[in-house]
């Protein structure tokens, strides 16, 4: 009688007392990997399941990538809205898990607390990115200097007030699943919002550092997917049983061919390797502009053990390679070796709560995040190989915070910098 008291004290709220010491939420969240629409349903009724799920799961995987073409084809500005809608329905499977955990009834607000802190987290990343690339067109209206100029500030008080509200919410006997879910709400911001605001701001050096990366993971998943199905016999990881590494090897090679391919037809055109600026003169967002060196080719020398070799071919020590080549490859061996592991890490969280996917918005694939898992970690990792290796200061961008200035720092500026290049002999000023 003891021990039960006890136990029943350590309870944080009635509802633990029927959530045990297991969470099953197989019969919570649906799944959509065997789910189909009813007339495609009866018509694969005949095949055996493992081959059912194999042309419903290729069927919805054209019709996504046909939709991706679309939205490429719509511009940056459709891109953008489709990385924040699929952001939203991430951000809402991720949190549904969370609530079918911890079973908090009754609470108030807090569900619209978490939906706060999303659009806090938007405000604020989304905001950022709109000052930094079009300061100057914010700065043309009294209302919208302001909001530039105490963006953080307002951002930071938005935050404040979701805090004092999640505060003033809390109830005794629900403490612990209150602050769980607090800490749930944070951790799925960190992975949804911060990976789809780099998403947006590799979009902006140009949509090639958009379309590259994410049609590798698609490549990488669908050929894997492919060579385990036809050849897979030997298990990779347990956190995946159906991983093989005979999927996960000839996804790797495909992926490395299918990246070079790519790379290569988007660089011949300027809309693709521009990146996005405001035209001052058009009033707009443009991606026009003259190819830089890293989409155009250049010569290099080759290796002297490799010299012989490529003398017999093309007579001479040297080869032309469009530099952005070597970097699709850096992208795609990385998408191939390590991109996969964020998906083995959402199986791992799905099996931790014995769901089998997000959610069955897609048929034969799941939830969003089921397909999306791996996007973020490649759009990571993308946003940093550009700050490390690409990345040099825009003429464009400082013209925009220059813009931004008073009109006497503007004039001031200009002073200073006329008198330095005359001093230094680069700029001739006429005899008076």
């Amino acid at each position: 009688m003891a021990d039960l008291r006890k136990r029943n004290l350590d309870l944080d709220s009635e509802d633990d007392k029927s959530l045990g010491n297991k969470v099953d939420l197989s019969n919570t969240i649906p799944s959509g990997t065997d789910k189909a629409p009813e007339l495609l349903d009866a018509t694969l009724s005949s095949l055996p399941p493992r081959w059912r799920n194999w042309v419903i799961r290729g069927i919805f995987t054209w019709i996504m990538i046909f939709g991706f073409a679309l939205v490429i084809y719509a511009g940056p500005l459709a891109l953008m809205l489709v990385v924040l809608a699929v952001q939203v329905k991430c951000f809402a499977e991720i949190i549904n898990i969370g609530y079918a955990v911890y079973k908090i009834h009754g609470l108030p607000w807090f569900r619209s607390l978490s939906w706060y802190f999303l659009i806090t987290s938007n405000y604020f990343f989304y905001g950022e990115s709109l000052v930094d690339y079009f300061g100057v067109v914010d700065n043309r209206t009294e209302f919208l200097r302001a909001l530039v100029k105490y963006h953080r500030f307002i951002s930071f008080s938005l935050y404040i007030g979701g805090f004092v509200w999640f505060v003033l919410s809390l109830v005794k006997r629900y403490y612990m699943k209150q602050f769980s879910l607090f800490a749930w709400t944070h951790v799925a911001l960190l992975i949804v919002v911060t990976q789809s605001y780099l998403i947006i701001r590799n979009i902006f050096q140009g949509l090639i550092w958009f379309i590259v990366p994410v049609s590798m993971i698609v490549c990488n998943d669908v050929m894997a997917y492919m060579f385990g199905f036809f050849f897979g016999r030997t298990p990779l990881i347990k956190l995946s049983p159906k991983k093989t590494w005979e999927g996960f090897i000839g996804g790797g090679f495909a992926t490395v061919i299918f990246g070079l391919l790519i790379s290569y037809v988007l660089c011949q055109y300027p809309f693709f390797v521009c990146p996005i600026e405001f035209n001052e003169e058009l009033g707009r967002m443009t991606l026009d502009c003259e190819p830089s060196p890293l989409f155009r080719p250049q010569e290099y020398t080759v290796p002297a053990s490799f010299a012989p070799v490529v003398r017999m071919v093309t007579g001479k020590n040297t080869v032309m390679i469009i530099p952005f080549l070597l970097h699709s490859l850096s992208m795609s061996v990385f998408s191939s070796v390590i991109g996969p592991f964020g998906g083995f890490f959402a199986s791992g969280f799905k099996r931790a709560f014995k769901i089998k996917d997000f959610g069955d918005i897609i048929p034969g694939h799941g939830g969003i995040m089921d397909r999306f898992d791996c996007q973020y970690l490649m759009a990571t990792f993308v946003n940093v190989y550009i700050s490390s290796f690409i990345r040099t200061d825009s003429p464009q961008k400082l013209l925009q915070q220059i813009y931004s200035l008073k009109p006497e720092l503007q004039l001031e500026l200009f002073t200073a910098l006329r008198d330095s290049l005359t001093t230094r002999g680069i700029l001739q000023l006429p005899a008076p």
